[in-house]
């Protein structure tokens, strides 16, 4: 599985300076986490930077997957210990066969003013008139991320708006980074883009934000914290530690946000801590974005998760023999949450 790992940048200089670090240091132990790339991996980059995981004796290593599906693999074989992806109809059928996986927090939900997806127009069709609604996206090609995942959910939700059903508009799947190709050469028609490439492609000016997911799918349960098994089984002290890093991470990213934007209290540092960690250096675009909500808890919505099973059994594409309640393990996100204590908001 090697093809998937991608080390950050501050993941080599560490390993370099192993050697000059007292013996104390030199032992924490390494916990592998994947990412999509998405600025919804800011609580993993704030954990690090915040010294939440150091204060735990864990040491980061990020590995890049193009989506949280792939992540599933190598999470039932422990290569991976913990990611941050979608819940998948992959994931559903590997739960299936035995890979052993739990989802054990939030990671994005699509919280009242923070969609952080948004279904994008080609400008060109909203400009002439012919899209002025969800029930423009008849015949439409809209990009969605992946096979299998909520990201159909939600352009299922759409599509419903509008009086349409699933099958009404053509699915063209294509991971996030190549959106605003496929805009700028009118390959696709409209998408359910997350963020930053939502941004950057309305800034490259080949599509217009029609609404956010928050608006069209209200709090949906986009992206989770997923645990491999073997992490949970047999590394369950560095498992909570991780959720304690994770947990106080989210909340100082929380107290970042403020009327759709970073822009509480936090905001500053967690750019900074974004454009640090991230592919994406251009502060001004994060200043920018509509930031994801990530729960202060990690509080798991259920029931978004049971509606979006549902799609997939209804679409064929899940037997539902193994359902949401199968999935989700709280018992992390309860310890670590009653020993912090309840959140409370920065001023």
């Amino acid at each position: 599985m090697n093809c998937f790992r991608e080390l950050r940048p501050f993941a080599v200089v560490a390993a370099l300076l192993t050697a000059w670090l007292p013996a104390e240091a030199s032992r924490a132990e390494t916990v592998r986490v994947g990412i999509v790339g998405a600025s919804s991996d800011a609580p993993f980059f704030i954990a690090d930077a915040k010294g939440y995981l150091s204060e735990e004796g864990l040491a980061l290593e990020l590995m890049s997957f193009d989506t949280g599906a792939k992540m599933v693999a190598p999470l039932g074989t422990g290569e991976l210990d913990a990611g941050g992806g979608a819940v998948s109809v992959g994931l559903y059928n590997a739960v299936k066969r035995g890979v052993g996986l739990k989802v054990v927090a939030d990671k994005v939900h699509y919280g009242p003013g923070y969609g952080f997806a948004s279904l994008l127009v080609r400008k060109d069709l909203v400009e002439s008139g012919k899209f002025r609604g969800y029930g423009d996206l008849k015949g439409l090609r809209v990009a969605i991320s992946g096979i299998g995942i909520g990201d159909e959910s939600v352009l299922n939700e759409a599509l419903k708006r509008g009086g349409l059903k699933w099958g009404d508009a053509t699915p063209v799947h294509m991971g996030f980074a190549q959106h605003p190709p496929a805009f700028a050469n009118g390959a696709i028609d409209a998408s359910i883009t997350n963020e930053p490439t939502s941004t950057f492609i309305q800034r490259q000016g080949s599509a217009l934000r029609f609404a956010g997911n928050d608006e069209f799918y209200p709090n949906q349960q986009t992206a989770v914290l997923l645990y491999g098994e073997p992490f949970i089984k047999n590394r369950r002290p560095a498992a909570l530690k991780f959720m304690r890093a994770y947990i106080r991470a989210v909340r100082f990213y929380n107290d970042a946000l403020a009327g759709g934007r970073l822009a509480g209290p936090n905001g500053p540092e967690v750019i900074s801590i974004l454009t640090k960690y991230s592919s994406l250096k251009d502060a001004a675009v994060y200043r920018a974005i509509t930031p994801p909500a990530i729960d202060p808890d990690g509080v798991i919505n259920v029931e978004s998760l049971t509606k979006d099973w549902q799609f997939f059994r209804d679409t064929g594409q899940l037997d539902g023999k193994v359902a949401p309640t199968d999935i989700v393990d709280r018992s992390f996100m309860a310890e670590i949450v009653a020993a912090l204590g309840p959140y409370v908001a920065r001023r």
